[in-house]
């Protein structure tokens, strides 16, 4: 196998393959917003922001920044035609509504069961948890998305998450830079293998229990 070297693009790539035309999506701060760079031509989706956003485009030129419009994250964003601004209190009403049809959001730590830890590191000064607790309660489908190893070596997915949980039981699917995997509650099923790695080499980098899905695929980004 050749050495590891994280790569983010090539999770955007694959979960951007998850969307139909008219899905109302929330891309979390930090890696999910790269998703929004691959979203197929062919596929029309409605970004929302839980700031208050709906409509968001793509992000803007260098020096086309509006200081007054970003998103969640405080990063720049554009507003395509027919989108629109709201307060909080409706941005999570459609939240909360179940009017959000895919959440993606980065994590910390995600376990077989389905839990989610993103928002604080004992001992760490962090922001907190912002809309994410109300993103995966509320959204019909939740996407961890994640490079598959922490800075120390360690996976990303476990067993049993040890630190404190944003979410219990919420993650549906998990996308990192080795493969596309499905939670079933007490296990990671591997449904894609990500060239160049092998199935057999992920479950042995992996600190959780791994399943392999009857109809895995290697896939092969373009």
């Amino acid at each position: 196998m050749p050495e590891y070297i994280e790569n983010k693009e090539i999770i955007a790539q694959r979960i951007a393959r998850f969307f139909k035309t008219g899905d109302v999506v929330n891309l979390g701060i930090g890696l999910p917003t790269l998703v929004g760079n691959y979203i197929p031509k062919e596929v029309t989706v409605i970004l929302q922001s839980e700031n208050g956003l709906i409509g968001l485009g793509p992000e803007p030129a260098p020096g086309g920044e509006d200081k007054d419009l970003t998103n969640a994250g405080g990063k720049a964003v554009t507003i395509l035609p027919g989108g629109c601004f709201f307060d909080s209190a409706t941005s999570f009403g459609i939240i909360r509504g179940g009017h959000v049809d895919y959440t993606v959001l980065g994590v910390l730590e995600v376990d077989q069961e389905g839990n989610l830890a993103n928002y604080k590191i004992p001992g760490k000064m962090v922001p907190g948890m912002g809309g994410a607790m109300d993103l995966v309660a509320g959204s019909r489908h939740v996407i961890a998305a994640t490079t598959h190893f922490e800075k120390s070596g360690a996976s990303k997915l476990k067993r049993r998450c040890s630190l404190p949980l944003t979410a219990a039981h919420e993650v549906d699917y998990v996308v990192t830079d080795l493969g596309f995997f499905v939670v079933s509650g007490h296990s990671f099923i591997l449904k894609e293998v990500f060239a160049p790695w092998t199935a057999e080499w992920i479950i042995a980098h992996t600190e959780a229990d791994v399943e392999l899905a009857e109809d895995i695929l290697l896939w092969e980004p373009a």
